[in-house]
């Protein structure tokens, strides 16, 4: 906390430029971090498409396939908790750890929709995630009240997840695709601006600086992976 006190001490001296200057470079290795993250899944999950045997081995043994499932959410829940407790170097593995787990789940992806609408789908979700992202870095309008209409949605597409997993409702999975959507779109905004507001201003190229990033790029590269993840429901054409 005295760290923190002194830091608002120092931002009180600064000019509004200045803030906006060092807000607009700490985003920009948010974005770094978190298109990394991206790269390492997408390549990792098609090179396991490409390899039928890592296909076999992870697709066709419940046991690896859900150990996978396992570790990646232990990786996230643990990154996102202690990620301010630890070393830069320790989050930075973790996160690149988490990646790495994510693209070896998300290979069957390539193996169940065609290669032209997973780039659509991508390129979709790219576009209205760098849309939504600029206006949640941009807008003067205040979205912490849209944090608990956004993770009380969230909730639901869970529990309405896990029902359809018995119903297998077609209707059902429409509709929580096109919630999902909803929902990681304002994610999106929300969390750009939540993200540039925990930014501590003076204590750039720092430790705390590098993991402050680090943590941002995990809920950004959240954001996108589920966000693409409902986008290619919708729109995917299944091989």
């Amino acid at each position: 906390m005295h760290g923190q006190q002194i830091n608002r001490n120092y931002a009180a001296t600064m000019r509004p430029s200045d803030i906006a200057a060092e807000q607009g470079r700490f985003l920009v290795k948010v974005y770094n971090w978190m298109a990394f993250g991206l790269a390492v899944t997408g390549f990792i999950a098609w090179y396991v498409s490409q390899t039928p045997a890592m296909v076999y081995a992870i697709v066709g043994n419940p046991i690896i396939f859900f150990g996978l499932i396992i570790a990646e959410l232990g990786a996230v829940f643990y990154l996102a908790s202690r990620v301010m407790q630890m070393s830069a170097q320790r989050a930075k593995a973790i996160f690149i750890g988490y990646a790495v787990l994510n693209g070896l789940t998300l290979s069957v992806i390539f193996l169940a929709y065609t290669s032209a609408s997973v780039t659509s789908a991508f390129l979709v979700t790219a576009g209205t995630f760098g849309a939504m992202s600029f206006y949640g870095a941009t807008t003067k309008k205040d979205l912490t009240s849209w944090g608990s209409f956004l993770f009380m949605g969230l909730i639901g597409i869970i529990i309405a997840s896990v029902v359809n997993i018995f119903m297998q409702s077609d209707m059902m999975h429409w509709v929580i695709s096109c919630a999902g959507v909803l929902i990681f779109t304002g994610l999106t905004a929300y969390d750009t601006q939540q993200i540039l507001r925990m930014n501590i201003l003076g204590n750039e190229g720092t430790e705390e600086d590098t993991k402050e990033a680090i943590s941002g790029a995990l809920k950004l590269y959240l954001d996108f992976i589920n966000l693409f993840i409902m986008i290619l429901r919708l729109m995917g054409d299944r091989r």
